[in-house]
């Protein structure tokens, strides 16, 4: 599994630009990189786990263009979060006639979620007898560990 999470720099309530942005929002574009994104083997086998930080320049009708790490971790998640982002579409703008390319900070987190581990658990409660005593009753409980 693949934990994403994604940061499109600062937000401007008021421009005079309009901004291309991913058909659906913000969640639209976290389930398109969840489906898109693949660990790279190598970063697995390392056990290498953290945040790649991107740049990409978007022209006007959404196509993306240069992208850029501006912080990675190597081990093939650079290359893996740069293919992502190249495959996106973003919806096309017109700005008074004029074409303009934009800039769009990613932060796409590499984090290898492990299945908890399995174990059994049961517990054994001693039954009160009927010689009179007020005694509470004896509760035993076991956890047995699975290796997988």
């Amino acid at each position: 599994m693949i934990d994403i999470d994604i940061f499109m720099g600062p937000q401007k309530k008021k421009s005079f630009l309009k901004l291309p942005e991913y058909p659906g929002g913000k969640i639209a574009l976290k389930k398109y990189i969840a489906d898109n994104l693949r660990y790279p083997i190598e970063a697995q086998k390392a056990g290498v786990e953290g945040i790649v930080y991107l740049s990409a320049e978007i022209d006007d009708n959404g196509n993306v263009g240069e992208v850029i790490v501006s912080k990675g971790l190597g081990y093939g998640c650079d290359e893996e979060a740069i293919r992502v982002v190249k495959l996106m579409k973003f919806g096309s703008v017109k700005n008074r006639g004029k074409r303009v390319k934009t800039k769009k900070n990613f932060r796409i987190a590499f984090k290898e979620n492990k299945p908890p581990e399995k174990q059994i658990s049961f517990s054994i409660k001693k039954e009160v007898s009927d010689s009179g005593k007020n005694e509470p009753p004896k509760k035993y409980g076991y956890t047995i560990p699975l290796k997988r």
